[in-house]
């Protein structure tokens, strides 16, 4: 039985719409260590994709995290938009009070290599992905008044290997990668501590068959990563016991990339 040591806080997680995916297993954690918990989704861009949107919906993954025995409160918005980030945390401080925990995990990812690039593509990426975080941050800053918090961010795993058919992803997760250690320095003297995690290939249902054995095979532990693994850590870094972690990037893989 996982320990409750986050009763009595509240954890924003942004790109909670699959339960396959790792936004929910990440809420799904954080409520079983006791937090109560704000999702955010934007259900249309995984309708979009190949894996589609969750079959059952957004109200079947409230009422999975519920059964944690905590309070869940959920809003959509495309952080395209630069007033949404803004709008997400006002309705997560509306609902809860007060955010403790910023775990931003949404992306917007698509594939692109250097003569397939488009001006639209590589600025929807770092919209989303670089501008909607640092403005996630700049809101959940401007209304966390306690002694500490936490912001997790998360990356890809551009700054270990090649990922030359993935270049506005990669510039986009680049950034937020290098924007850990001085958004740490900012926010340290408030006791907010700020870490990036890299989950390595997660098995959410987006590879096809034949790259999934690829990678199955080369990773040194035969398996590919499951969302509960990078859960576990980012659960781990959002309590009192990670204090002493900040402005680190943080490798969930299995020993591979």
């Amino acid at each position: 039985m996982t320990e409750r040591v986050l009763t009595g806080r509240v954890a924003l997680v942004t790109g909670v719409s699959r339960r396959k995916g790792i936004g929910f297993a990440i809420a799904q954690r954080l409520a079983a260590m006791g937090a109560d918990v704000f999702i955010h989704s934007f259900t249309p861009y995984d309708a979009g994709r190949a894996w589609g949107a969750d079959a059952d919906g957004i109200a079947a993954l409230i009422a999975t995290l519920e059964e944690s025995g905590t309070k869940i409160a959920h809003a959509e918005g495309d952080f395209s938009d630069p007033h949404v980030p803004a709008q997400i945390m006002d309705a997560a401080v509306q609902s809860f009070g007060h955010i403790d925990i910023l775990v931003a995990n949404h992306t917007y990812s698509t594939m692109g290599a250097l003569a397939e690039l488009t001006a639209a593509e590589i600025d929807r990426h770092l919209h989303v992905n670089v501008r909607g975080t640092l403005l996630l941050v700049q809101a959940f800053a401007a209304q966390h008044h306690k002694s500490s918090g936490r912001v997790v961010l998360l990356t890809s795993g551009q700054h270990l290997t090649p990922m030359p058919g993935e270049l506005a992803y990669v510039a986009s997760k680049g950034a937020v990668q290098q924007l850990t250690l001085s958004l740490s320095a900012h926010l340290i003297s408030r006791g907010i501590t700020v870490n990036t995690v890299n989950p390595g290939a997660t098995d959410t249902g987006w590879a096809d068959a034949e790259l999934h054995e690829l990678i199955r095979a080369a990773n040194p532990q035969g398996r590919w990563g499951e969302p509960a693994d990078a859960a576990r850590l980012i659960g781990w870094l959002a309590t009192d016991d990670a204090q002493w972690i900040t402005g680190q990037t943080l490798n969930s893989n299995g020993g591979g990339y």
